[in-house]
């Protein structure tokens, strides 16, 4: 496949969502796989023509593989782990194992954390997905309680959206009674690889940062 692989994000993001943008996912996955990558921005403030033509919801990140252009994050994974035996098992039981649990963790779990997470903003008397993610939270931690990592008996890319979508401050907080998710949550994170993507993604927006007191 012709050219490089580049990483898209945006130029400058607020404080709080600093070190989970999701281009963080993508930056991991590389880190674990070894492979070169460029970074390239979109702006934050202003959505064109030329980033919805690459992700028609206006969000981040998006990726370029030579001449191959991808949007979704759980889409680019799966990409990247078709490239490397890093990130999924080349044997068809482990390849199978990596990509349910990488669906699992965008449908059975983003699906119900992130409008939880989203309600609770507010700060309602009662969130009325409170009990779902719990339900969802505990069987997780039933699984996670036998093994280490999620399939094939040893670190996969499913692990890396798993672990990014649990370590979002108000789930970690939902985490107090589930040991076996907190330490699957600490032993993902405690990886160089994470660490150096997640470095990196602060440091660029850091830098935008300095850019922008510069203007």
């Amino acid at each position: 496949m012709a050219g490089g692989i580049t990483v898209w994000t945006y130029d400058w993001v607020p404080e709080g969502p600093r070190g989970h943008v999701r281009d963080l996912r993508l930056r991991w996955a590389l880190e674990e796989a070894g492979l070169d990558y460029a970074v390239a921005t979109v702006p934050f403030a202003e959505r064109g023509p030329g980033h919805l033509a690459r992700q028609p919801f206006g969000q981040v990140p998006f990726l370029d593989d030579g001449d191959l252009r991808i949007f979704e994050s759980g889409a680019c994974l799966l990409h990247l782990a078709e490239r490397s035996a890093a990130l999924m098992p080349r044997d068809a039981e482990g390849r199978a194992e990596t990509i349910q649990w990488i669906v699992a963790a965008l449908n059975s779990m983003e699906m119900v954390t992130v409008p939880w997470w989203f309600i609770g903003l507010s700060k309602p008397a009662e969130n009325p997905l409170d009990g779902w993610v719990r339900q969802r939270l505990a069987r997780l931690d039933a699984v996670l309680a036998t093994r280490d990592w999620l399939a094939a008996g040893r670190f996969t890319a499913a692990d890396i959206l798993m672990a990014d979508l649990l370590r979002v401050p108000a789930v970690l907080e939902a985490l107090e009674n589930h040991g076996a998710l907190r330490a699957y949550v600490a032993r993902a994170c405690g990886r160089p690889a994470f660490e150096r993507a997640r470095r990196d993604q602060l440091a660029h927006f850091a830098a935008a940062d300095a850019a922008r007191g510069a203007d």
